[in-house]
């Protein structure tokens, strides 16, 4: 790790949409504000646009991450757009290159394909997709080499007979994304960009980061290791009421917690008597490295972030239930890295 120490302006800062289910909204209203939300970003600068995979969550809206990613690209021009992720596992490999191959070749250059090894979701509905639920993740670095062979033939020792039409020889950026180390030391070992999910795996991010430089094996990917790290921020003007607004983030883990997830609640004046000392605990530790405040406040910890991380690049989650809120949190992100 190096010891020289970047600014926030100096790295690409990135967005991950969970296309938030607001209570009392529909998914049709989720997906406006993410397409406006994916607009905003691009004219504020942000790097890329990624969209993650859950599945069976009354809260998020981006199951179908696919057909969202097409959506998002087809409504911006600039701005990359991608998964954060899709959960490799629960797909055909096949399937998974034809889908992004399908992206790359309608928005050249502009397409991620983030790799996650977890189902995304509780066993049940992982039954439910059909997802082999003897796979304990442990077979997916196959998985991984079979959907990099489709996209790159000259990866396989054998001519294949089944081909991924399109996506074959379309150059379409892979990254491993990881909550612990297995994907860490897999990007490293195989020379692919690699995205820590720090925003609800606090306690493992550094271990982590260090895993997969420690590994790392330049590739005609990559020369040198690079390394993007997921954080919450919930900015606003004052540090009152950027910490109102984060109470939905809190009730969303709160729930999640008691194994009752629900849409995105309205914030709320205090957590006092919603959560019991025990719960209050445990999601304070998993969101230790949330950022909450006013823009002085956010700058100060996200730099204190980045010095600890060392991060290429930083990609934010901002769950706030009122969309123009959610819209100035990150007006906010852009306006103190760029003053």
């Amino acid at each position: 790790m190096s010891n020289d120490k970047k600014r926030l302006s100096e790295i690409p800062l990135s967005v991950l949409d969970l296309a938030p289910l607001v209570e009392g909204g529909t998914a049709s209203d989720s997906f406006k504000n993410t397409l406006n939300l994916a607009q905003h970003a691009e004219r504020l600068g942000f790097n890329r646009y990624w969209l993650a995979e859950h599945h069976n969550m009354p809260g998020i809206a981006s199951s179908a991450t696919s057909v969202v990613i097409g959506y998002v690209a087809g409504g911006t021009s600039k701005i990359r757009v991608g998964s954060g992720g899709i959960m490799l596992p629960n797909h055909a490999p096949l399937v998974i290159a034809e889908q992004f191959g399908t992206l790359e070749s309608l928005y050249p250059g502009r397409i991620d394909l983030g790799l996650g090894r977890a189902p995304g979701t509780d066993g049940l509905t992982a039954q439910a997709l059909r997802r082999d639920l003897g796979n304990t993740g442990d077979d997916f670095p196959y998985q991984l080499d079979e959907l990099r062979e489709y996209l790159d033939p000259s990866l396989s020792s054998e001519i294949k007979k089944v081909r991924a039409i399109p996506g074959e020889g379309l150059n379409i950026p892979i990254w491993l994304l990881g909550s612990s180390g297995f994907s860490a030391r897999l990007a490293g070992q195989l020379g692919l960009p690699f995205a820590f999910a720090s925003h609800f795996s606090p306690d493992n991010t550094l271990p982590a980061l260090e895993l997969y430089r420690r590994n790392f094996k330049p590739s005609n990917v990559l020369e040198k290791p690079y390394a993007m790290v997921g954080v919450n921020v919930v900015a606003a003007e004052t540090d009152e009421e950027a910490a109102r607004l984060a109470t939905s983030l809190q009730q969303q883990f709160l729930y999640l917690v008691r194994g009752t997830p629900t849409p995105l609640k309205p914030p709320i004046d205090s957590m006092e008597g919603v959560w019991s000392p025990y719960e209050r605990s445990a999601i304070e530790q998993q969101l230790r490295t949330t950022i909450i405040g006013k823009p002085e406040t956010v700058k100060e910890k996200l730099q204190a972030f980045l010095d600890e991380t060392q991060a290429d690049e930083m990609i934010i989650n901002g769950q706030i239930y009122d969309h123009q809120a959610r819209l100035r949190s990150f007006e906010i992100i852009s306006e103190i890295v760029n003053d």
